[in-house]
């Protein structure tokens, strides 16, 4: 009988929608067509519509007509691989809106990498992950199970969706499932629905998230945060990395990879200058060196064509999870998940570092999440001079500065000038590498507290939107005592 009534239940609710005009997320009488076009992403973000997509009256205030119990999605930090955009954002809401992707490219064929590859395991897949464009995709909806197989077929079967993958997530504490949508409801809707199903723990929609490289001398990061390159080193210090597939014939990654894992083995690796760039700053060896030589990178294919979805990175990092690594580099920025928050929160309580792109979609950018969830250390790009990167992410999530603009580092089988945050990110995991090395007791929270202690200050006095606590000083960190 519960099912059943949770079957009428979402009956109704799918009538309500269908009787609304276009796929408005509210069935609102009072609602202008206004409101309802912002709602549905057909008006532009701006003045014209409010930060949770209703209309605005002409003094520029929240329309009287905004409904209170209508669901609203998060939108994606948009910033394509490789170029930022040009035009200005909604300034600092944890959920901001941006211009959906272009149409993804058909990914053709491309060698399988050369290095020690672990294929995925636990994994139930009914249907692979897509590429998409946008800000999450658009016919499914992640969600934590309480139960067994069984029970997800029977919240799948009453609510008219699929189960296109299951599997137990260590740092989620449960079963994930990725349910399709083959109806074409909107994901706020079908959200909205299973929330009346106790047995769904967490739903949120499957969110599209974007690697940070900007446009693209010697390498100077060495000498801007105070390491010596002859005495830099990382040994057996591991950590993960969650990118793009890597080139590991790069004479630089010669012996650097300790292991593999594609989180997508269904999609063809196409591009793997980024990941190779990352994992080369980090612990590179040879004429283009790393901050942390010696340092054992496990790497995650969890990106293609710079962008990837959420279940595909929670499968990245319960992964790294499981490989006993030390640090954690997340080198993407996308909107604020609660699964992913929640991944984030469990890896720091298990002692690993995490360290994460701030981002660089300009200086009114919303906030760029993993970086900005507690605990994550979130890095801005810096020149050589010290000076921010035009198109660096503000806010006071903003942790600490380092090197990232016009970096040389390895790419593809060669080299490349690289500039981004993701860059800044690598070699503030590089760094943290030598403090674990040197001293294989301090905690996450130790290291987190000597970095915010000892960087050099850069902007105002004090910490501050843009550079953070300052200027990586690697030299100054090791040296500082609790």
């Amino acid at each position: 009988m519960a099912a059943k009534a949770v079957v009428l239940h979402a009956a109704l609710l799918a009538a309500a929608f269908v009787a609304a005009p276009a796929v408005a997320q509210t069935n609102d009488p009072n609602l202008s067509q206004k409101q309802i076009d912002c709602l549905n992403g057909k008006t532009a973000a701006g003045a014209d519509c409010d930060k949770d997509g209703g209309g605005r009256d002409d003094g520029g205030k929240p329309g009287a007509g905004t409904t209170t119990g209508a669901v609203f999605l998060p939108a994606l930090i948009v910033d394509l691989f490789p170029n930022p955009p040009a035009g200005p954002a909604t300034p600092n809401p944890p959920n901001g809106t941006s211009p959906s992707a272009g149409p993804a490219n058909t990914p053709t064929p491309a060698p399988a990498p050369s290095g020690p590859v672990t294929p995925p395991t636990g994994l139930n897949v009914a249907a692979p992950p897509r590429a998409v464009s946008g800000e999450f995709v658009p016919d499914e909806v992640l969600v934590t199970v309480a139960g067994d197989a069984g029970a997800v077929q029977q919240i799948a079967t009453a609510f008219g969706l699929q189960v296109r993958s299951q599997r137990q997530s260590r740092l989620l504490g449960g079963t994930l499932v990725r349910f399709g949508i083959p109806d074409g409801r909107p994901v706020g809707v079908v959200l909205a629905q299973l929330a009346a199903d106790g047995r769904t723990q967490r739903r949120e929609p499957n969110h599209i998230y974007s690697l940070q490289q900007a446009a693209g001398i010697v390498n100077y990061a060495f000498e801007r945060i105070a390491l010596d390159s002859k005495q830099a080193s990382g040994e057996n210090v591991r950590i993960a990395v969650i990118d793009t597939g890597i080139d590991d014939s790069n004479p630089a990654l010669k012996g650097v990879i300790a292991d593999q894992f594609d989180a997508m083995p269904n999609v063809p690796i196409e591009k793997r200058d980024h990941g190779t760039s990352v994992d080369g700053l980090i612990a590179g060896v040879g004429a283009l060196e790393g901050m942390a030589p010696g340092a054992r990178i496990y790497h995650a294919r969890a990106f293609e064509g710079g962008k990837s979805t959420m279940d595909v990175i929670l499968s990245a990092l319960d992964w790294a999870a499981s490989q006993d690594v030390r640090i954690i580099n997340m080198s993407f920025v996308g909107p604020k998940n609660d699964l992913l928050g929640t991944a984030c929160r469990n890896a720091r309580a298990l002692g690993m570092v995490l360290v994460a792109a701030a981002g660089n979609n300009g200086p009114k950018a919303p906030y760029g999440y993993p970086a900005a969830f507690d605990g994550v250390i979130a890095v801005t790009a810096t020149d050589a001079k010290d000076g921010l990167m035009p198109q660096a992410n503000r806010g006071a999530y903003v942790f600490i500065s380092a090197p990232g603009v016009e970096m040389v580092a390895p790419s593809g089988a060669g080299s490349d000038v690289v500039t981004g945050t993701s860059f800044a990110a690598a070699i503030v995991s590089g760094a943290i590498a030598n403090l674990i090395h040197a001293a294989p007791g301090r905690s996450a929270d130790e290291i987190e507290r000597a970095l915010a202690a000892t960087a050099k200050d850069l902007g105002p006095k004090g910490r501050d939107n843009d550079f953070g606590y300052g200027l990586l000083d690697i030299k100054a960190a090791g040296a500082a005592k609790e």
